[in-house]
């Protein structure tokens, strides 16, 4: 892939001093984590990445540590105290940049940043003061009084602001200096337009959405997920075999510590690598005496219910069993009933085939039978 064109110059501001009380989060919301990293780290990667110089970022009193320890291994960014409101963070965050042509200043609790955003803000700058990303209102518009429907607006002249909002350094700095207002100012350009600055509208991205409540937090869940299992049993003589959940009649069986059904085996890891939950070893460990001996129908319902438990449903199972012997046809249906009966799915949703080797490798000398299996599920 194409290295991204480089940027013009700029500065950024990550406004990170809030307490994040709404978020229900055991500390403040810019540094619990979320999709693997603390909400604070992913912006900050973000602005490096895009050639941010210099990085300033207000914290809370006292938040340096915090700071430092979801920041752990970047470089390139300076800390400051931020205020009692975000207007006075912004403030002192300026002042520390000391000098810029450009500066974005955005909230640490929009984590997901696209450097596409960041471009347009950049490019707006040539011509105006201030710009910011906005995106359209779909909803009709409820002015309210005391909980009732005092009027509307018009969805087509208003926007939702985002951040980052992008600006002349002179002109923000001087805005935030001569701020007179009674109250603190919403957002930065607020401040500017205060001030007599013009602001443009760049087109946003719904990827910059905002980090508010608890549920924010949860994991969002991908529509459909897949995993695949394969496993492998020796034949041996004097044993059972177990195959698809069935028992089939045949001179030798699959040996193992449990029934060795390969079949089910690696439809449970297939289940498991779906939802990450390791494999049928990490479940039903065979050094665990409780296991010898044990009906493979035990795995297979367990998976089924660790994906209901995960918030999937079972969308359908592909399974392969390779062997010279027995012959899979005159069982095939049969195996397929009783793994939609374990998985309680209907049959439909399950196949089951075979193949060979021909005469190749262990299962073409008819030393063992492999299996392999793909797994689709569904969230529920």
């Amino acid at each position: 892939m194409q290295d991204p064109a480089p940027l013009p110059g700029f500065a950024a501001i990550v406004v990170a001093a809030g307490q994040g009380l709404r978020a229900g989060q055991p500390l403040p919301k810019q540094f619990a984590r979320w999709r693997g990293k603390p909400v604070l780290r992913h912006s900050v990667e973000s602005l490096l990445a895009a050639g941010a110089s210099p990085l300033v970022i207000a914290v809370p009193e006292n938040g340096e540590q915090a700071a430092h320890a979801a920041l752990s291994g970047l470089e390139g960014y300076r800390l400051v105290t931020g205020g009692e409101t975000r207007q006075q963070s912004v403030a002192r965050a300026l002042r520390a940049v000391g000098a810029a042509e450009r500066v974005l200043i955005h909230d640490a609790a929009r984590p997901d940043l696209p450097r596409a955003v960041i471009a347009r803000l950049l490019a707006a700058l040539d011509d105006h003061a201030g710009a910011i990303p906005v995106l359209p209102v779909v909803d009709s518009l409820s002015l309210d009084t005391g909980g009732m429907m005092s009027g509307t607006a018009q969805r087509e002249q208003v926007r939702r602001v985002q951040t980052p909002q992008a600006f002349r350094f002179a002109a923000i700095l001087a805005a935030h200096n001569a701020w007179q207002g009674d109250a603190p100012a919403g957002d930065d350009a607020q401040v500017l337009r205060a001030a007599g600055g013009e602001i443009a509208h760049v087109t946003g991205d719904e990827r910059l959405a905002k980090l508010t409540f608890a549920e924010d937090f949860m994991t969002r869940l991908p529509p459909v997920r897949t995993g695949m299992g394969y496993d492998v049993h020796r034949l041996a003589a004097g044993e059972e075999l177990w195959l698809g959940g069935i028992r089939i009649e045949h001179d030798k069986g699959l040996a193992g510590h449990s029934d060795a059904d390969v079949g089910l085996h690696a439809i449970v890891d297939a289940l498991l690598g779906a939802i990450g939950n390791g494999d049928i070893g990490s479940h039903f460990p065979p050094s665990d005496p409780q296991w010898k001996g044990a009906s493979s129908d035990r795995f297979l319902t367990h998976a089924a219910q660790l994906v209901g438990d995960a918030g999937y449903a079972i969308g359908n199972i592909d399974l392969t069993l390779i062997c010279e012997a027995p012959k899979i046809g005159p069982h095939r249906e049969a195996m397929r009933t009783r793994i939609a009966e374990l998985l309680g799915v209907d049959i439909q949703a399950i196949s089951v085939k075979a193949t060979t080797t021909e005469r190749l490798g262990f299962t073409g000398r008819g030393e063992g039978i492999a299996a392999q299996a793909v797994a689709t599920i569904i969230r529920e």
